[in-house]
C-alpha cells in the first residue's frame, strides 16, 4: 500500500500534466495508423520515448521468427511495414517487480467518411470527449501509460524495477505484434494493457477466429438462371447455417461459467462479402469473411472442426454446392480465450490503485472481444491486466474517449506502477 502522502502527490501530478497528455493523444490520433500505415505513428511514439531518455527498440516483425510459436495467427499480407516499438525504462538496481505496459498502435478502417460527423483523423475536443479514430481504441490508453510515468518523473521518482512500454502492431487482426515482443525476449512480473474497458478489469475474454468461405458457381445468362449456380444466393444459405452454429455455441450447456448470465457472448459476424461480375450474369463466385468468438477453454481445433462440418453439411443440402464444395481459408485471428487468475498480487494492487483514484471499488467484466492479454497470460505465465478508460463507438463512427474517465484511469495506472514496481529517487 502506498504512503497516502505519496499517493496524493501522484494524483495531483497526473492532474497537472493532463492537458499535455491530451495534446499528445490528439497528435497521435491525427496519424492514420490503419494496418499497413502505422509507421508514422510508431516513429512518433519512438520519439516520445527517446525524449524521455528511454532505450528504444524498433524492429520489423519477422513472420518466420514467430510462426512456430503458440498463439501465432495466419498472416493476412506482407509484413514489410509491420514495425513494433518498445521503450525500456530500466532500474539501476531493481528492487521492485517489473512491468510491461502494452498498447497497440493499429486502428480499424474508418468506413464511409460521409457517415462521420467530424473527420476521423482530425481529433476534436467536445465537452468531456475526445473524438477521432483510435481515440478510444487505444491511443489514449497508450499515451496514458506514458503520462503515468511522466507524473512519477515530475515528482522526482522513477520505478524501482524495469518497465517496458510496448507499442505494437497487428492487434486488430492477429495479435502477432505482441507475440513478436515475447519472441524478442521481453518478460516482466506483470503486464497492464489500458484498452477501453469502461474502467473495469477484464476477468475473462473470448477467443476469436477469422475465416473466409469461398463459393464457386456456374455462370449463365439470367434467362437461363435455373441451369446455373448463383454463388451469392448459395453463400446466403451457408451464412444461415453458420448462424445456427452460433446459436448452438451460445446454448447454456456450452457456456463458460464467466458468461453464464451474458445474453449473447458468442457473436458471429459476416464482416465482408463480394461476388459476381455482371448484373445480367448468374454470379459464378462469392467470397465472405467471418469473425466468430469462442469461449475460454474451447479448443481452436475443435471449433474449426465444427465450422467445417457446418459448411460441409449445408453445402451437401444445396444441389449446386453438393458437387462444388466451398473452400474455407483461415486468415487472421486464431486466438484462444483467456481468464485472469483470481489469486494474483497484481490484481490486488490494481484494485487498490483504482479505489484511490475513483473512490469506488474496481468492477470486473467478462468481455466478448479479445485483446493481446492472452499472449502474456497463456504463453508466458505473466498475469495480464486489461483495464482502461470509458470510450464509445470504438470500431464505429465518431469514436470517442471520455476525458474524466481517462484522467482517473491515468491516475490509477500511475498509482499501480508506484506500488507494483516501487519507487526510487531520480
Amino acid at each position: 500500500m502506498l504512503d497516502p502522502t505519496v499517493a496524493s502527490a501522484i494524483l495531483a501530478a497526473v492532474d497537472a500534466g493532463f492537458e499535455a497528455q491530451l495534446a499528445v493523444t490528439g497528435e497521435l490520433v491525427r496519424l492514420p495508423s490503419v494496418r499497413g500505415a502505422e509507421q508514422s505513428a510508431q516513429e512518433f511514439v519512438a520519439g516520445l520515448m527517446r525524449a524521455r531518455g528511454w532505450s528504444v527498440d524498433s524492429w520489423r516483425v519477422e513472420v518466420d521468427a514467430i510462426r512456430h510459436l503458440p498463439g501465432f495467427s495466419p498472416v493476412l499480407g506482407a509484413y514489410d511495414d509491420a514495425i513494433n516499438v518498445v521503450g525500456s525504462l530500466r532500474a539501476d538496481a531493481p528492487k521492485g517487480r517489473s512491468l510491461i505496459l502494452n498498447g497497440h498502435i493499429d486502428v480499424v478502417p474508418v468506413g464511409p467518411l460521409d457517415m462521420w460527423t467530424r473527420p476521423p483523423f482530425e481529433p476534436e475536443l467536445d465537452g468531456d470527449w475526445l473524438y477521432g479514430r483510435g481515440s478510444g481504441d487505444m491511443k489514449s490508453g497508450l499515451v496514458a501509460a506514458i503520462a503515468a510515468l511522466d507524473a512519477l518523473q515530475s515528482l522526482g521518482y522513477r520505478p524501482a524495477a524495469d518497465v517496458f512500454v510496448q507499442s505494437v502492431v497487428e492487434e486488430e487482426c492477429t495479435g502477432n505484434g505482441a507475440l513478436a515482443c515475447l519472441a524478442r525476449g521481453y518478460r516482466a512480473d506483470a503486464a497492464l494493457i489500458p484498452e477501453p474497458t469502461g474502467e473495469r478489469l477484464v476477468r475473462g475474454q473470448v477467443g476469436v477466429l477469422w475465416f473466409q468461405v469461398q463459393v464457386r458457381g456456374q455462370p449463365v445468362h439470367v434467362m437461363d438462371a435455373g441451369s446455373g449456380s448463383n454463388a451469392i444466393e448459395a453463400a446466403y444459405e451457408l451464412i444461415q447455417a453458420l448462424h445456427r452454429l452460433e446459436a448452438r455455441w451460445n446454448g447454456p450447456e456450452r457456456r463458460h461459467p464467466l458468461y453464464a448470465r451474458h445474453p449473447h457472448p458468442i457473436n458471429l459476424n459476416v464482416g465482408k462479402i463480394a461476388g459476381g461480375d455482371w448484373a445480367s450474369s448468374v454470379p459464378a463466385w462469392c467470397v465472405f469473411d467471418v469473425r466468430v468468438a469462442i469461449f475460454p477453454g474451447q479448443e481452436i481445433t475443435e471449433a474449426k472442426r465444427e465450422i467445417e462440418a457446418t459448411i460441409r453439411d449445408a453445402a451437401r443440402a444445396n444441389r449446386f454446392l453438393a458437387n462444388a464444395p466451398p473452400e474455407i481459408v483461415y486468415n487472421g485471428f486464431e486466438a484462444e480465450g483467456y481468464v485472469l487468475s483470481r489469486d494474483e498480487d497484481a490484481t490486488a494492487a490494481l484494485r487498490r490503485a483504482h479505489e484511490q483514484s475513483f473512490g469506488a471499488p474496481l468492477a470486473e467484466a467478462a468481455f466478448t472481444g479479445t485483446t493481446d492479454a492472452r499472449f502474456f497470460g497463456l504463453y508466458a505465465g505473466i498475469p495480464a491486466l486489461v483495464y482502461g478508460p470509458a470510450a464509445e463507438a470504438i470500431h464505429g463512427f465518431d469514436e470517442r474517449v471520455e476525458l474524466a474517465s481517462l484522467r482517473r484511469v491515468t491516475q490509477a495506472i500511475a498509482l499501480f506502477i508506484a506500488e507494483w514496481c516501487g519507487l526510487e529517487r531520480t
